[in-house]
């Protein structure tokens, strides 16, 4: 009775923890989003710099990261090699840094409701990336599912009240971007065995993105800063937005960390739908019924989508659990036919 009391008790206590780490990436994406809104749109805070914003970010993590890194030592620093920095953690910095550059931008144009909904065509594009790089292999079935997702968000973007072309550009350049860099992470560091934790990631990962970042914003955004001279940086404003930033980073790592890919997939659709809400009821966006209807086609193709991979996973899983049994199986019949006997004991020896 006891024991199974504390196996119920365990059980409980790990699903608390993951509905804990569920709501805490939510609530700071949800936070994220709505505040670099604020910052970035010119009818709030009035600050249309998306390079910038992203420049202050990448150097708020990069310092604390080092910080914690090599000053407190919170971390240990995973040993890289030279090659492998330059063909993993750069070209997955550079994805990185044009993905949060071109999402950043996109609140400038769009409205959060719509880019949520635009969002929806994320595992679509990783699916066909997968394929490009071999990661995943064609099926009939899932890429139907995949057009049923396109098709939604096409409905989506077609009731749209306030649709701008160049917003809806930036914000698919995003999510091509994004998904690029999630495949090549899955090729370039699993291939080579390297596991990264949250604060090692941005330890290796934000210099280089801020490097990288730094290239479009000499030509774009800095002389447009220098003849706004009258702007003041608020400290207040910025290092709050930053800290937000730099607690997602985190908050994604731990999500996946101690539940999975898979987790924070469904729990981005629970956000989206909160963000839509929060959309329309607080900022008082546009949200119309065919808006509506295509995103909610795209929610179920997502949810299907999330439906067959739980499947897929489980369905390892067995396989593994029986390759293992039958391993075992192989090991203790191997050991009984080294002793000599059927029986497994050791026969007397005669002199």
């Amino acid at each position: 009775m006891g024991k199974g009391a504390s196996l119920s008790n365990g059980l409980v206590k790990k699903i608390v923890l993951s509905y804990t780490y569920v709501a805490i990436w939510i609530f700071l994406s949800f936070t994220v989003i709505v505040y670099n809104k604020y910052i970035l749109d010119r009818k709030l805070y009035g600050w249309p710099f998306p390079i910038s914003l992203t420049m202050i970010h990448m150097t708020f993590c990069s310092s604390l990261a080092f910080l914690l890194v090599r000053v407190f030592k919170v971390v240990e620093p995973v040993s890289l090699s030279r090659n492998v920095y330059l063909t993993c953690i750069l070209p997955i910095g550079a994805l990185y840094s044009v993905s949060l550059w071109l999402s950043n931008s996109a609140y400038i144009y769009l409205s959060v409701s719509f880019i949520q909904m635009l969002k929806a065509l994320m595992p679509v594009a990783v699916y066909t990336i997968g394929i490009l790089f071999k990661k995943d292999s064609f099926k009939n079935s899932t890429m139907g599912n995949m057009l049923a997702i396109s098709v939604g968000v096409a409905i989506a973007a077609y009731g749209e009240a306030k649709y701008d072309s160049w917003g809806v550009l930036l914000q698919l350049l995003a999510v091509l971007f994004e998904a690029t860099r999630l495949v090549m992470i899955q090729i370039l560091l699993t291939s080579k065995g390297i596991s990264l934790n949250p604060i090692t990631s941005l330890y290796y990962v934000a210099p280089s993105c801020l490097v990288f970042l730094s290239i479009p914003w000499i030509f774009v955004e800095l002389p447009v800063l220098r003849e706004n001279s009258s702007f003041q940086f608020d400290f207040a404003i910025f290092g709050t937005n930053s800290l937000c930033a730099f607690a997602l980073n985190l908050a994604v790592f731990l999500l996946v960390g101690k539940t999975s890919a898979l987790t924070m997939n469904v729990a981005g659709v629970v956000k989206d739908w909160l963000l839509i809400a929060f959309s329309w009821s607080v900022i008082k966006d546009t949200v119309t019924p065919v808006n509506l209807i295509g995103y909610g086609l795209a929610f179920l193709g997502v949810a299907y989508y999330n439906h067959q991979k739980l499947q897929a996973m489980k369905a390892k899983e067995a396989q593994k659990k029986a390759q293992q049994a039958d391993e075992e199986a192989g090991r203790l019949l191997t050991e009984r036919e080294s002793d000599g006997s059927p029986d497994g004991k050791k026969g007397d020896s005669q002199s």
